[in-house]
């Protein structure tokens, strides 16, 4: 064989981003830019820290991470949280000046650190308790009395801090500022008198303050409704995902004899990074609260009383069945199924679609986005949150997605995205977004349109990805406008994805199983109309409260009145719920098992880890016991069957077995096929003496259940007040603070009014479903928008 029939060396292609270097004597390969403390942890060489937190820049402030690092020119200790790989590095985290090092940082962080650990929060689950025993000296050279200071100091209405027990480790102030945006918490003083403080009479107010309790490596800060609950040693706990809203936080649920005490946020990468938002943390409370309904309730006479599940059931039926006998299956209707699993949507969606035959179930109430929006190419909140240009058509994000916002502000912080807002009223991105477009009510088609003649946006979209966050942003602007918006946002932005802003936690879940008008079907404002108008004979509530979350107040008394015969499954007696003729009692979050669908189409796993109070059962199995005695067979038995029939029968989640989901650590993106949005522009007339266009939109604090049954965060609910720009309230003629008069053709009403300029000029916005008077007073569903006039008195 002569040399040129040799067989030729394979080629191997080398990354230009591997660093190959020594950690404890073995070999490995990291990534270039990686710090040594994380290239170590990945192949399970632990260096303790206290101050390094993988979602945070690093600072180096404790260094309890010193290990003898060479870079060619000899050991030496550096803080691993500093330094990123380099070829040929050796790292010793096993040395013995690394060792001493360590001790001494353990040593003088105890020394002023108080015997607090019988009574800390933070005992049993302490780094600085657990680092004491694995690198600390094992005893102390300090006989000095401690420092003390007065305790606990409340910063928050949620977060109480113990300042003799800080670190100093910059976890809380770094997530407040760099993650939250909210540099409420600073350092003050100096040296020895260095403490975390916040500033004079403004308290640690943030959405995201929990997140500082957790992070926290010590028991500096705790949480008012967790302290002194429990011990980490009684709790019993199972990882879950958050259904306050859409986003499908993943989360530890963990309870003590049986009553849940505490939600920790867990970090799943694709979604939360293991960041919660208050209401999300804290809202457990609702679970335990004393008026959760305990058994089913039949109506008998004027009241409603506690029944067997056996009497309720069959009295449900009966209902069902004489709604068909006067008026067919098209006369009963089905609102709701948010609240629950995708097992329990489904059960309900095959009950009111296969066995009962009527095509009007909706899962929205009248205040959602429309559902047409699931049926354009959907983006991943990872794709969102690193696409070059973010279209946001949105409701505030920071109040009604808490954690999309804290994903997108990075985004926008860090340079990868450029945020282009539609606003109607400035939002928690308005801060960070490359250019706001302020528009009023009805007027989102040409506000996207006049993109097209400005340069330099056009330039901006044709730099890469595109994503357009879409949602309801005006609960007084008819739900049509969400799709005008994303279809004018295609013509200028053709081949961008769609990431749907859905607020209420499982509603995607819910209509990719079902819970949509079949063929002929009404929506949620139309079967209200019907209702209204004595066209249904059987109104079903599935965890839904028409007389809170319609925006058209009027509507909904009418609705609810109009309804010869009323059956509501909930977790408590609510406004809607309470002229039901039979009233079934759902299980709660922390009660079930299932999964969720988040509005990506991430479907994660739920957990059950106390059980349902009461005799109160899932949702699912109340739909299969009501099918047996309506004449169908569901075929199911557990909830483990219905999870597998979902996969079986329901389009785009073939992939959610049961199997699959147990070894899926983030979920499985599943997307069923709905049509998308077209667009259906609408007439808007003359504002004639009418001086204000309106604006509604939802805090993060309301009268939702979650929140007003849920003690520590009832309060927090800022109340329904009027907003003006301060050029607005001039025009008035009254200051703020002041009473106005404010009119709509449906009604008139008195609220206090306040300055705010974040509202558009000639705009009037005020917070829904608020303590106070209710807005959806003035709001006529049927229009395009809703305008007011402003009156002082």
């Amino acid at each position: 064989m002569t040399s040129t029939d040799a067989p030729s060396e394979p080629t191997v292609e080398v990354d230009p981003n591997a660093v190959r270097l020594t950690i404890n004597g073995r070999e490995v390969v990291a990534r270039k830019g990686d710090l040594v403390i994380a290239a170590a942890q990945r192949v399970g060489e632990y260096i303790p820290r206290f101050c390094y937190h993988e979602r945070m820049r690093p600072v180096g402030m404790c260094r309890m991470c010193l290990v003898d690092i060479d870079t060619g020119r000899g050991p030496g200790l550096q803080p691993s949280c500093m330094v990123t790989v380099a070829p040929d590095m050796v790292v010793d985290t096993h040395s013995g000046a690394t060792r001493r090092a360590q001790e001494g940082v353990i040593e003088m962080l105890l020394s002023q650190h108080p015997l607090d650990c019988p009574v800390c929060d933070k005992g049993g689950e302490c780094p600085l308790q657990d680092q004491a025993f694995t690198h600390g000296p094992g005893e102390s050279r300090y006989l000095e009395e401690k420092r003390h200071f007065e305790k606990p100091i409340a910063i928050s209405d949620l977060v109480l801090l113990d300042r003799e027990r800080c670190v100093l480790c910059d976890r809380c102030t770094r997530f407040a500022d760099e993650v939250a945006g909210d540099a409420l918490i600073h350092f003050s003083s100096r040296g020895n008198n260095t403490q975390i403080t916040t500033f004079p009479d403004e308290p640690f107010a943030s959405y995201f303050s929990g997140n500082t309790v957790q992070i926290c490596p010590v028991g500096a800060l705790t949480s008012k409704p967790y302290r002194f609950k429990a011990r980490p040693w009684d709790l019993e706990q199972a990882e879950s995902t958050c259904t306050t809203c859409a986003v499908g936080c993943r989360t530890v649920v963990q309870s003590s004899r049986n009553v849940l005490v505490r939600y920790l946020g867990v970090d799943s990468d694709p979604v939360n990074w293991g960041w919660l938002c208050d209401r999300g943390r804290y809202n457990l409370e609702w679970v335990n609260n004393e008026e959760r309904l305990t058994a089913p309730l039949v109506r008998v006479g004027e009241e409603l009383q506690p029944t067997s599940w056996n009497a309720a059931l069959t009295r449900a039926a009966e209902l069902i069945n004489e709604a068909k006998a006067a008026g067919g299956p098209e006369s009963i209707a089905v609102l709701g199924g948010a609240r629950g699993t995708n097992e329990d949507a489904y059960a309900w969606a095959r009950l009111a679609h296969d066995v009962i035959g009527t095509p009007h179930v909706y899962a929205q109430m009248g205040d959602g986005s429309p559902i047409d929006l699931l049926g354009f190419d959907r983006a991943t909140i990872d794709e969102a949150a690193n696409a070059s240009t973010i279209i946001l058509m949105a409701p505030d994000i920071k109040e009604e997605l808490p954690v999309l916002y804290l994903r997108l502000r990075d985004a926008a912080e860090k340079r990868r995205s450029r945020i282009i807002e539609f606003a109607q009223k400035r939002t928690g991105l308005s801060g960070v977004a490359w250019k706001t477009i302020e528009y009023q009510a009805g007027g989102i088609t040409d506000a996207v349109a006049a993109c097209s003649d400005d340069p330099e946006i056009v330039r901006q979209l044709a730099t890469g990805s595109v994503v357009i966050v879409a949602g309801r942003a005006n609960l007084a602007e008819h739900p049509r406008e969400v799709g005008n918006g994303v279809v004018a946002a295609l013509r200028v932005a053709a081949g961008a994805k769609v990431l749907p802003a859905f607020r209420r936690g499982n509603v995607v879940g819910a209509i990719e199983m079902g819970m949509r008008p079949g063929a002929g079907g009404m929506k949620s404002l139309a079967i209200a109309e019907a209702a209204a108008a004595g066209r249904i004979e059987c109104l079903i509530l599935l965890g839904a409260d028409p007389l809170a979350d319609f925006p058209d107040s009027d509507l909904a008394r009418r609705m609810i009145a109009g309804a010869p015969r009323i059956i509501s499954i909930d977790t408590f007696l609510t406004k809607s719920s309470a002229p039901a003729d039979v009233v079934l009692a759902a299980a709660a979050y922390g009660e079930k098992s299932g999964t969720t669908t988040n509005i990506e189409g991430r479907v994660t796993t739920l957990s059950a880890t106390v059980t349902p109070r009461g005799t109160s059962r899932a949702d699912w199995m109340i739909a299969t016991e009501l099918a047996d005695l309506l004449g169908g067979d569901l075929g199911v038995s557990s909830v483990d069957e219905v999870t597998d029939q979902i996969a079986a029968h329901v389009p785009g989640f073939s992939a959610a077995t049961t199997a699959a989901l147990r070894s899926a650590r983030d979920g499985i993106v599943c997307i069923g096929a709905l049509p998308a949005a077209t667009a259906d522009v609408r007439p808007i007339d003359a504002r004639n003496s009418y001086d204000y266009r309106l604006v509604v939109s939802r805090k993060l604090y309301d009268n939702a259940v979650g929140t007003a049954m849920s003690p520590s965060l009832a309060h927090l609910a800022p109340g329904s007040r009027l907003h003006l720009h301060p050029l607005d309230l001039e025009r008035v003629g009254c200051a703020s603070g002041a009473d106005v008069k404010v009119t709509s053709k449906r009604a008139s009403m008195v609220f206090t009014v306040v300055a705010d300029d974040t509202v558009v000029r000639g705009s009037a916005w005020i917070p829904f479903n608020q303590p106070g008077p209710s807005i959806g007073e003035l709001i006529d569903s049927a229009d395009v928008v809703t305008d007011v006039r402003v009156e002082s008195f």
